[in-house]
């Protein structure tokens, strides 16, 4: 047995009391994020126990995490109604195409300015980083957007906000820290293109950051509703996320609006969480499948090594 092998133990023991401090720490840091998490799961919960209550248990404000006398009358009338179903369809092809073109375009964008090889990238990075603190406004957006003749069509809600500068920065960051140049190098050498090395190299090894960017765009264009309110009039292009906006801003008897082919028994608030959770379903399917890379991608820079 080596001196090292013998003194190894002996630097593995704890500090007197280090471990009733490592103890109280992380009881604190799991109290945080105890109340933490329940601000976020307990709302969800709540919401999801008044729509499948009954009319008289949510009129009574009876019902806070557990439901009371179970029903789906609500998610009935929902699934009945034309216009909910045909806006969540609507709202999902919106997004998957949005989530596409803002990948390709970010792709596209963070790659080159990655590279050392590029001529001006810093000039280029300047620019495009100037576009997340200044804008033109509304109104002159709403006059562009009629020029190129986009109002009131689908494409209003894909093209203009395709390209995040935030989640492109987030990339490039990604690409210059975790891609060493030798691989690129490397692949030069055996006749590789810039697209070949895009394809082969780049993209093999960016899976984490693009499902974690992937995510990032879908749950914004999901829940985002202000440019549909702006741009669009005719029902047949309005999301589900404006639908429920006026669901949730409107009361009474205007709290939402379904076709008489629903046979809505539901009151309103009922209708209103079970519309919540309707809109919120997609989501819920989705991020399982992508929880392992966004959570390696959020780490981006986090840890060096």
């Amino acid at each position: 047995m080596s001196v090292n092998d013998a003194r190894e133990p002996m630097l593995r023991q704890p500090r007197p009391g280090s471990l009733n401090r490592a103890r109280l720490s992380d009881f604190v840091i799991s109290a945080v994020i105890l109340i933490l998490c329940a601000t976020c799961i307990l709302p969800f919960f709540h919401i999801a126990s008044k729509s499948v209550s009954s009319n008289t248990a949510v009129l009574a404000k009876s019902v806070y995490l557990l439901p009371k006398q179970i029903n789906f009358d609500a998610y009935a009338s929902i699934f009945r109604d034309g216009q909910l179903t045909h806006s969540m369809l609507y709202s999902i092809l919106v997004t998957f195409l949005f989530t596409v073109i803002g990948m390709t375009v970010t792709i596209c964008a963070a790659y080159p300015l990655s590279r050392s090889v590029l001529a001006g990238r810093r000039v280029f990075t300047t620019i495009i980083l100037f576009t997340l603190y200044f804008s033109a406004g509304l109104i002159p957006e709403y006059l562009l957007y009629s020029r190129l003749g986009i109002i009131n069509s689908m494409w209003v809600l894909v093209l203009p906000l395709a390209f995040s500068p935030y989640n492109m920065l987030i990339m490039r960051t990604y690409l210059e820290t975790t891609i060493p140049e030798s691989l690129y190098e490397a692949a030069y050498l055996d006749g590789a293109s810039h697209y070949q090395m895009l394809a082969r190299v780049t993209l093999p090894l960016s899976k984490p950051i693009m499902a974690t960017l992937s995510l990032f765009y879908a749950v914004g264009r999901w829940n985002a509703y202000a440019d549909a309110r702006y741009f669009i009039t005719r029902k047949a292009l309005q999301p589900i996320q404006y639908l429920l906006s006026n669901m949730v801003l409107n009361s009474g008897s205007d709290a939402i609006s379904l076709s008489e082919g629903a046979a809505v028994t539901s009151t309103p608030e009922v209708l209103q969480a079970a519309t919540v959770m309707f809109a919120t379903l997609p989501i819920l399917l989705i991020y399982p499948f992508i929880q392992k890379h966004f959570v390696k991608g959020v780490m981006v820079g986090a840890v060096k090594g």
